[in-house]
């Protein structure tokens, strides 16, 4: 490599010594220029110094057929050379005149790696420099490259396939499932050994002490989507369990105690906000969840009002709370109270939070008293009461719009989009419940399927909320309540108090127990 390197230096001196001219003379410079900046000079010395470093057999193989390449490059060159040479003598044997430098054109140090503007060809018609040639060549023949260039451009990644997508979220989601799965047998188990606390309970609180310890990362899919969708799924099948009849009769009957509690929430939430100074965000939200379903509510509502992750944070964790609370000591008060199983469910889904604990107290006094009557009353009360999320939403979209607006027209703040969006608001499997009552209503009796198919599928229900439960106490983190801060916890406590009072006086004036 050296030794072809040397015999373009001296093709280029005796070229040099040859030029009588001043057009000979910019060859010469245009020779030099070529030599300096010619793509293959570095390769070939690259290529050169990785040859002489000890490397193994398989990159020594690469080396060699890289400097093989730099070889024929380098003789390539030379050729290119001399032509360019023999070009630049054209000019002053047929008399025409050379091409001085514009002396406006400042000339470029020597170590400058562009092109000096002597390397201009002579006339349009006259070929252009050595370099600029060499250079056209390494952009457009990629085989030039080294392997440690090649390798420096990787390949854009693929498009995954439908089976990849499937076969990835199985492996983020099915661990954490199977941990789920893990707490809810036995809960299951234990509930019906000791009906008066029940399965759901159980779950609870097993996932809350396991809780406790420090988990690896990979369970968290698995975990997230056992508490939303199992949970949503387990309410479905409870609806195969049910009359359509029954659900809406219920759903009516419900309607005015639901009205009442969503505005003494509301209500309550404000005045908190107004004693304790609570930022408006924080209170709204609380006013929200405790009124409405809890984690949803405030899901939907969030982007609604624009409300920051911390705040969202906040409001799910006192939410939460009084959900774990309510499902231990609510069956109990409501023994205490001689409630009626009807009576009981109307309350637990009238003044419990979150649908999760709406169903884990439910089940938890179907277990003691030995039917599902307050299960399914409680389930039916509180999906009916999930769909004012629809126009509770709706009304802060429009009240955050009209304050967006009087703030632009008073130059504060710039008017935008409320982030209402319907199909991510609406409760859908709420729709699914009421399709698997129906089904139970006329589609089982009209294809002669019996009411074993039915309790079987209600009793899947059943196992799924201990799936969902266990869920739940998993993602329960004692010590982030904690620091959530009094006041908040507060505002939360007296939604609470004040929600479960209004409901059981709406239905003593009502005469429903």
């Amino acid at each position: 490599m050296k030794r072809k390197m040397k015999e373009v230096r001296a093709k280029a001196a005796a070229a040099e010594k040859e030029m009588k001219n001043p057009a000979e003379t910019e060859a010469a410079a245009a020779l030099s220029a070529a030599e300096k900046s010619s793509p293959y000079a570095a390769v070939a010395e690259k290529e050169t110094e990785q040859a002489a470093n000890p490397v193994t057999p398989t990159a020594a193989e690469q080396i060699g057929a890289a400097v093989s390449k730099a070889s024929v490059a380098a003789e390539e060159n030379a050729a290119a050379a001399s032509e360019a040479a023999e070009t630049a003598e054209q000019p002053a044997s047929s008399g025409q005149p050379a091409v001085t430098e514009q002396p406006a054109s400042p000339e470029p140090p020597a170590n400058s790696e562009q092109p000096a503007s002597d390397e201009q060809p002579a006339s349009s018609g006259q070929p252009a420099s050595a370099g600029q040639s060499a250079s056209a060549g390494q952009s457009a023949d990629p085989a030039l490259l080294t392997a440690t260039e090649q390798s420096a451009d990787p390949a854009r990644p693929q498009k995954q396939g439908v089976w990849q997508r499937i076969w990835g979220w199985l492996k983020r989601t099915v661990p954490g499932v199977v941990l789920c799965a893990l707490i809810a047998v036995p809960s299951w188990f234990l509930g019906k050994l000791v009906p008066v606390i029940g399965p759901a309970v159980f779950a609870i609180v097993i996932g809350m002490i396991i809780a406790f310890f420090r988990r690896p990362k990979w369970l968290d899919a698995g975990i997230r989507f056992t508490s939303k969708k199992v949970l949503q799924a387990s309410i479905v099948f409870l609806g195969f369990g049910m009359n359509f009849f029954t659900v809406v009769q219920v759903g009516g009957d419900s309607l005015l105690i639901i009205l009442s509690t969503i505005a003494t929430s509301l209500l309550v939430s404000f005045i908190m906000y107004k004693i304790l100074k609570t930022p408006a965000n924080v209170a709204t939200l609380v006013g929200v969840g405790s009124s409405i379903c809890g984690g949803s509510a405030i899901a939907a509502t969030s982007p609604v009002i624009r409300a920051k992750d911390s705040e969202v944070a906040t409001s799910i964790s006192v939410i939460f709370l009084f959900n774990v609370i309510a499902a231990f000591t609510f069956p109990a008060i409501g023994q205490a109270l001689g409630m009626s199983d009807t009576g009981f469910g109307m309350w637990a889904g009238t003044a419990i939070n979150d649908t999760s604990s709406v169903v884990a107290a439910g089940q938890s006094w179907a277990s003691m008293v030995g039917n599902d009557t307050a299960l399914q009353y409680a389930t039916i009360v509180k999906l009916t009461r999930t769909l004012a999320i629809i126009p509770i939403t709706l009304a802060l979209a429009l009240w955050q719009a009209i304050k967006a607006k009087r703030a632009a027209k008073a130059g504060t703040a710039a008017a935008g989009g409320t982030g209402f969006n319907f199909v991510k608001v609406f409760p859908w499997f709420v729709i699914f419940f009421l399709v698997a009552a129906v089904v139970n209503t006329w589609l089982f009796p009209a294809v002669g399927i019996g009411e074993n198919v039915s309790d079987f599928l209600s009793e899947a229900g059943k196992f799924m909320i201990a799936f969902a439960m266990a869920a739940i106490g998993l993602n329960t983190n004692v010590v982030k309540l904690v620091k959530t801060g009094w006041k908040p916890i507060l505002m939360g406590l007296a939604c609470w108090v004040c929600i479960a009072g209004v409901s059981i006086g709406v239905q003593v004036a009502l005469g429903l127990w």
